[in-house]
């Protein structure tokens, strides 16, 4: 079975596992916003209230450079366990293409300060990730970026928008039910037992 096992958190086999010693050690959720609920005016406030010396726009190629440097500082910030983890970018998963869809917000100076990605699949989009640069954060550019991404996807004829991590990443959920994201997923990863305790 594995020295973990991911379930949803209503699954029966939970409570199995858990008589059986198994413990949580990490939650996750998934959540989704649809077209039919979605408040272009309130989505576009978020994007108005932010510096407006900030610049949001689509990734493309020319960016890689700047998206996996912002990568690399990134990459231990993300709560959560293995199950969520971020695993870094390599150059091919970095490049936009017509299916995995990437925006960016630029300070003055042109660096890359916010980016988020999103795999799409006709009326459906995904969020792989959204990440802000450390020097950034708490001044709402994350919750402001993921807002365009998705007004731009659903100008595009996106209906359906889903997201989703690890439920102790608490900035995340705030953004997300700001955004009117509504959580319906729940998921526990479940660790077994220390060897040493399961033989005692």
């Amino acid at each position: 079975m594995g020295n973990v096992v991911v379930v949803q958190a209503g699954d029966p086999r939970r409570e199995r596992l858990e008589r059986e010693g198994w413990s949580v050690s990490a939650r996750s959720f998934g959540a989704q916003l649809d077209a039919e609920r979605l408040d272009v005016g309130l989505l576009t406030a978020f994007v108005s209230a932010i510096d407006p010396a900030l610049v949001f726009r689509p990734l493309g190629a020319h960016d890689v450079d700047a998206v996996l440097a912002l990568d690399r500082l990134t990459a231990d910030d993300y709560p959560g366990s293995v199950v969520t983890r971020h695993e870094q970018m390599d150059r091919d998963a970095a490049t936009p293409t017509a299916v995995r869809r990437a925006s960016g917000a630029f300070a003055a100076d042109g660096s890359l300060v916010a980016m988020t990605y999103v795999e799409v699949d006709g009326a459906d989009a995904e969020t792989d990730f959204t990440v802000v640069h450390p020097m950034h954060r708490g001044r709402g550019i994350g919750t402001a970026l993921k807002a365009w991404s998705v007004l731009a996807l659903q100008r595009e004829g996106v209906r359906r928008f889903r997201t989703g991590g690890s439920a102790d990443n608490v900035a995340i959920r705030r953004a997300n039910a700001a955004l009117g994201y509504v959580q319906d997923e729940e998921w526990v990863a479940l660790t077994a037992p220390d060897s040493t305790d399961a033989g005692t």
